[in-house]
């Protein structure tokens, strides 16, 4: 039998609870973990059925027995915990974004180049089967053109001036907080599903409260953009972590000139499918689901798959890319690093009342 992936956890917190899960889910095997102490590293571990704690994060990234490291510290640490874990020869899976700035992100791509390592970020969401049906549409031309998208990703946990979390504190968080934290799946979904880079985008950003709890807050709330894609088409995004009731709604809407498709993150089973003569929701069904799709759909029709399943199938194919296979559609580090360059347009366009900023690719690869 093939040797489970042993598995090195920096962070205790809620994304350690879910890569954690995940892992064991795809037949990994949960090694260590280390905290920002060494007892609330303890204190994970036990919580989470990690075999042994490490006292920090640094000597777990160098611990000889580990095959991958799972980096879901705070932003402000990402890259140094990951550069520590790809010096030491490990692979790594970073959360996002990969970096609090764009220089530091491709500074990791070509840390994980030159060590030859794998090294992921959980850009989680295009592991729903349905938002590969979506992206199956949209490649085999069944939109015709696409011609405009409407998308968002709203919450609601930081509505009240009293909601107070590090990621409001620019020095951990890192100075873009809504748009970095869920307006980067955002983007990664949409150029995942249209196959289309945003080649060009203006943004205005509001800061709702400039005080939470007793520290003062200057990274954004909310994000509004209009994006132009590479083909043209063009889109509308809301990013907002102030709107009540919505607890974690990605949607994103394609319109083609013969049909449009519609995915929500929180009705995962379904696309709407729009049409002049009739619409119609498909619900997922591996059984009649393009083939890339149907790889994600681990139960069978009328079983519900979610969150947690999507990030299970993110690991597994992780995993799989350090036993030597190559999965379709794997985000890596020059995904997080794509990510960074859009933060860091999202924020000059803000900042110059709503210019339009140049996104095109740098580099053939990022392309």
């Amino acid at each position: 039998m093939t040797p489970p992936i042993r598995a090195g956890f920096i962070g205790g917190g809620f994304m350690a609870t879910v890569h954690t899960r995940a892992s064991r889910a795809a037949r990994g095997r949960p090694t260590a973990l280390a905290g920002s102490t060494p007892e609330r590293a303890k204190q994970a571990a036990h919580d989470l059925d990690v075999e042994r704690y490490e006292p920090d994060a640094h000597a777990l990234a160098s611990a000889r027995d580990l095959d991958v490291v799972h980096v879901c510290s705070p932003n402000h640490l990402h890259a140094e915990h990951a550069l520590a874990a790809l010096a030491a020869g490990t692979h790594v899976i970073c959360e996002k974004p990969l970096a609090t700035t764009a220089a530091q992100a491709a500074r990791l791509v070509q840390a994980a180049r030159a060590a030859d390592r794998v090294a992921a970020v959980p850009f989680v969401y295009r592991y729903h089967p349905m938002a590969r049906q979506a992206r199956a549409l949209v490649a085999d031309g069944e939109l015709g053109t696409v011609l405009t998208l409407d998308a968002a990703y709203l919450q609601d946990w930081m509505l009240e001036a009293s909601d107070d979390n590090w990621r409001a504190r620019t020095e951990a968080g890192g100075p873009s907080r809504a748009f970095a934290d869920i307006g980067s799946h955002l983007c990664d979904l949409i150029e995942f599903v249209t196959g289309q880079r945003i080649h060009r985008l203006t943004a205005r950003t509001r800061t709702v409260f400039t005080r939470r709890g007793d520290h003062p807050v200057t990274n954004e709330d909310i994000a509004a953009l209009i994006v132009e894609l590479g083909d043209g088409a063009l889109g509308t995004l809301l990013i907002s972590q102030l709107a009540p009731g919505r607890k974690n709604s990605l949607t994103l809407e394609l319109h083609g000139t013969r049909q449009s498709v519609r995915f929500e993150q929180e009705r995962p089973e379904e696309l709407w499918i729009g049409r002049p003569n009739g619409s119609q929701t498909v619900l997922r069904d591996p059984q009649t689901a393009a083939p890339d799709s149907a790889r994600m759909s681990l139960l069978p029709a009328g079983h519900p798959l979610g969150y947690q399943d999507a990030f299970t199938a993110f690991v597994t194919d992780v995993y799989s890319a350090i036993r030597g296979q190559v999965p379709a559609g794997m985000p890596t580090f020059v995904d997080g690093l794509r990510a960074a360059r859009l933060t860091e347009a999202v924020l000059a366009s803000a900042r110059d009342n709503g210019a339009w900023i140049d996104t095109a690719p740098d580099s053939k690869e990022e392309a």
